[in-house]
């Protein structure tokens, strides 16, 4: 297939490139800055509203990934407003310059997040689960709804909703290593907070998956079959790394630190479930977090 990728350069995307070319795929990259002499890339600028829609033709697939960094720092009303805008209006000028072609790709998955949901306690969700509220509740619906002009021309539209993704290389993880190897991990909050988590391989799997499987569209939860709270998570990583967890984070600690972004990322609970995968077939190659946590680290 010939797919076109935003968010190349991402967490993700940096992943997902080399993994869709050595199946045999081309991969043209949508970028913003000038691509290097003899890069297969478009230029695009969301912000702009500016968007080389001529040299999409003859596209078999999209995969949408771009947005900004939801953890690169606190919540200030400008971040909040480039983390909105980032995912809205790219969805949006991506979706419309994709009606407009003469033969448009037959699908398109755009990433998305749990955070739809929102905080939703010990409750268990599914795709049909209501929206929740909250700021990323808020984006997540926006950023979805974006996608309708593709939806309106037959596009086969696939919004994966990402949970937690586990790399070393990479998101969250790579960021709490170095303070659970020194012994200073510890519990957020009251620790019964569920967090669902995907390894990295299965969100690459899942998004072959989705490209191979036409009957999905719509949402789709990208997180493994096993979501586990907060305290477990960390017990299990201090397990891991044969290191104690002594030094628990009070709430308030949390949301001194990073503000907002401690309830809606940190504390808040999101037990989702992947049913519309497991429905379709998809293995999940680390479906268990201990086993994920051991195989990722070498431990």
């Amino acid at each position: 297939m010939t797919i076109l990728m935003t968010g190349s350069s991402g967490f993700i995307g940096l992943a997902l490139v080399p993994f869709l070319t050595n199946r045999g795929h081309r991969v043209t990259r949508l970028v913003r800055s000038q691509p290097s002499p003899g890069e297969v890339a478009v230029r695009w600028d969301p912000v702009a509203g500016t968007l080389e829609t001529a040299r999409l033709e003859g596209l078999d697939a999209v995969v949408h990934l771009a947005g900004e960094s939801l953890a690169a720092g606190r919540w200030t009303v400008e971040r909040k407003a480039r983390i909105r805008d980032s995912r809205v209006k790219g969805t949006r000028l991506l979706c419309e310059s994709l009606a407009q072609l003469a033969q448009p790709p037959k699908v398109l998955i755009c990433a998305s997040a749990i955070g739809y949901y929102g905080d939703r306690g010990e409750e268990p969700l599914q795709e049909e689960s209501a929206p929740g509220s909250g700021f990323l509740a808020e984006v997540c619906r926006e950023w979805e709804a974006a996608a309708e002009p593709a939806v309106q021309r037959g596009i086969r539209v696939v919004h994966l909703r990402f949970g937690m993704v586990l790399s070393p290389k990479g998101g969250a993880l790579a960021k709490m290593l170095f303070p659970f190897r020194i012994g200073a991990g510890g519990i957020l909050g009251s620790g019964r907070q569920y967090w669902s988590w995907i390894a990295l391989d299965d969100a690459l799997g899942a998004i072959h998956h989705v490209f191979t499987t036409d009957t999905l569209q719509g949402p789709v939860n990208a997180v493994a079959p096993h979501p586990v709270t907060n305290r477990e998570f960390t017990k299990t990583l201090g397990r891991v790394l044969g290191r104690p967890t002594p030094f628990p984070i009070p709430a308030f600690a949390a949301r001194l630190a990073f503000g907002e972004m401690a309830d809606e990322m940190l504390l808040a609970s999101t037990r989702v479930e992947p049913t519309r995968l497991l429905a379709t077939g998809y293995r999940f190659r680390h479906p268990e977090l201990e086993g994920t946590l051991r195989h990722l680290l070498g431990e």
